[in-house]
């Protein structure tokens, strides 16, 4: 088991400042899995904050560059630059897993700039390599070995956390919908949800030990489900459920298992 050390402890400490529905599924989730999930949470609120660091683009490309230096490191199995999140992250990470980290610091250059995406392909590849990518990374080292499941429920919790994050993103100029009618809304959560169900439909075939890394979409199909019924929830920022069915829908993942 990993000794949480000093590094580790800040990297719990920014899960639950900067991320607190993940950092709600690393607590409930056996002792033996946490350091490993904060290390991997930790490293993905600093990456998704790269491209805020500066309203220059040049410092904001400098910053996310920097992450993808620390996954071509851990990637190499060479020294791993000195950082309370990078050296953490270097002992938890499989050389084979860090070469995702490439991809999604690429994806989070989207963030810098305004150029809305060129397709709806585009969205979903972005979807795919953020959320994707880092519930696989989590799941692989817990134990899981099928990508293409890992992500397509991956994909189903990522339209759920996209559609949330649409008021920060237009407040801050970004286009974060090439359709944000509400049939271009409905139709994405629905894209959603069939993630979902079709994950689920192959859940035999994933490991159990894999199913804190699994945790973060315990919400993912109310917020779908929301979004489908009230699209217009999605512009006023009014997705998900109160703090008490949160917190017992997540006790219900963890008691059955049923991710």
């Amino acid at each position: 088991m990993t000794t949480f050390d000093d590094d580790l402890i800040a990297c719990a400490d920014l899960v639950q400042k900067g991320d607190p529905d993940r950092f709600a599924t690393v607590m409930a989730s056996p002792v033996s899995t946490r350091a490993a999930l904060f290390a991997i949470y930790a490293f993905n609120l600093e990456l998704a904050r790269a491209p805020w660091a500066s309203t220059e683009a040049m410092i904001a490309e400098m910053r996310v560059q920097w992450w993808r230096d620390v996954g071509a490191e851990i990637a190499a199995g060479g020294p791993v630059r000195r950082h309370f999140v990078a050296t953490p992250l270097a002992r938890v990470l499989r050389p084979d897993l860090a070469v995702h980290i490439d991809a999604m610091a690429e994806a989070r250059r989207w963030d810098i700039y305004r150029d809305p995406f060129e397709d709806e392909a585009a969205l979903a590849d972005h979807i795919d390599k953020t959320t994707g990518s880092l519930m696989w990374m989590a799941a692989a080292t817990l134990g899981a070995r099928d990508q293409t499941l890992v992500r397509r429920f991956a994909y189903g919790v990522g339209v759920a956390n996209w559609l949330r994050a649409i008021p920060k993103l237009v407040a801050e100029k970004r286009v974060p919908l090439l359709d944000g009618t509400p049939e271009g809304v409905r139709a994405l959560a629905q894209d959603g949800l069939a993630a979902l169900k079709e994950a689920r439909a192959n859940r035999g075939a994933m490991a159990a030990s894999s199913l804190p890394a699994l945790l973060p979409g315990w919400q993912a199909d109310k917020i779908l489900q929301q979004a489908v019924a009230v699209p217009q929830r999605v512009a006023d920022g009014a997705l998900g459920t109160s703090e008490f069915r949160r917190r017992t829908s997540l006790i219900y993942r963890v008691s059955t298992g049923r991710w």
